[in-house]
């Protein structure tokens, strides 16, 4: 028999939030979605002002949460899967848990990030009857601030969305395949890496959002590309960074499983949880821990033969696709653990 779910998250492209929705069938679930950008909408202004002077809020926080609690009462859900800094209040928690239904929550930013720092957030923390982390550097600190119960979760790929191109041209290998490409937005973290790149005269290219903000890295800025696309060139670069945030304290990222299963040769940050997925060896990808030794790894990856390359993201890939790394086995998952607290 089918679980039911309600999701809170955003049901948009390249959020975890589609992901799970599209896997709810693959892991036996009967999932609904509570979009959670309905509580941030309004007037920009308006929105920055709640944002800034009350602790990074939403502007309907109590009216989505409202909301959450009447969907609870419609549909008796077994369980509530919330995704990252939910606006839902400490309030609608115990309502929603004096029905019998357990709210869990997938946290994917860590909330001591001072980023995303929120008061009212870590008020309804402990509210939770389960929190899954993808990180291992929090959970000593959820359990510290009264969360019953924390479990490390890893992040996954969508077999839908990470797999390789449809097709893989001559042209695609001549344009992207001499660089270190790097897809997502221009942090200012990660502008000092890539510029660290730039400045060894490593050849790079960027996908994403706000990289012509820095007029150094603006050159090598190609905008946003649309899914096939980013498959094509992760699937044809000679290297794809995959970098960690370290304000969040992250082991890993979206990403580490994403580029792996379209096939992408990688260069990862060194963190435990990069070894464990991927090897102690630079067998199935190459690794770095500071910006001497990422200059000397892309130098070395994008000088070795093709098909040495490729070779490598097959295993990277093997190891990620063959090994239960979905959505739906993270859904799987939390199912279990909720089904065997209750």
């Amino acid at each position: 028999m089918s679980k039911r779910v309600i999701l809170v998250g955003i049901p948009k492209a390249t959020h975890v939030g589609l992901h799970l929705k599209n896997a709810a069938p693959a892991a036996g679930m009967e999932m609904s979605v509570l979009n959670m950008e309905e509580a941030f909408a309004g007037p920009r202004l308006l929105r920055a002002l709640y944002w800034r002077l009350f602790g990074h809020r939403p502007m309907h926080l109590i009216k989505f949460s409202a909301r959450l609690v009447e969907r609870c009462w419609a549909e008796k859900p077994d369980f509530v899967l919330t995704t990252g800094l939910a606006p839902v209040n400490e309030a609608a928690l115990k309502q929603i848990a004096e029905m019998g239904i357990p709210v869990v929550n997938f946290l994917t930013d860590d909330p001591w990030n001072p980023a995303h720092r929120a008061p009212w957030f870590m008020r309804a923390l402990p509210h939770y009857a389960h929190v899954f982390s993808p990180r291992h550097a929090n959970l000593p600190d959820l359990v510290a601030h009264g969360v019953k119960a924390a479990s490390y979760l890893p992040f996954a790929y969508a077999p839908e969305e990470h797999h390789p191109p449809k097709l893989l041209s001559e042209a695609d290998h001549q344009r992207w395949g001499h660089l270190v490409a790097f897809i997502g937005g221009a942090d200012p973290d990660r502008a000092a890496i890539i510029r660290s790149l730039v400045q060894n005269e490593i050849p790079v290219g960027l996908w994403g959002g706000y990289w012509n903000r820095y007029p150094d890295l603006a050159p090598y800025a190609h905008g946003h590309a649309d899914a096939e696309t980013c498959r094509r060139i992760v699937a044809a670069a000679g290297a794809n960074l995959c970098l960690v945030r370290k304000a969040n304290r992250d082991g890993h990222s979206m990403r580490s499983y994403e580029m792996a299963a379209i096939g992408g040769c990688l260069l990862v940050e060194d963190t435990p949880d990069h070894r464990r997925l991927f090897g102690e060896d630079d067998k199935a990808a190459y690794r770095f821990d500071s910006s001497e030794t990422l200059v000397n790894q892309a130098r070395h990856l994008l000088g070795l033969p093709i098909p040495q390359r490729q070779a490598m993201a097959t295993l990277a890939r093997q190891r990620v696709v063959t090994a239960g790394h979905t959505y739906a086995d993270r859904l799987q998952r939390i199912g279990s653990i909720v089904a065997s607290s209750q």
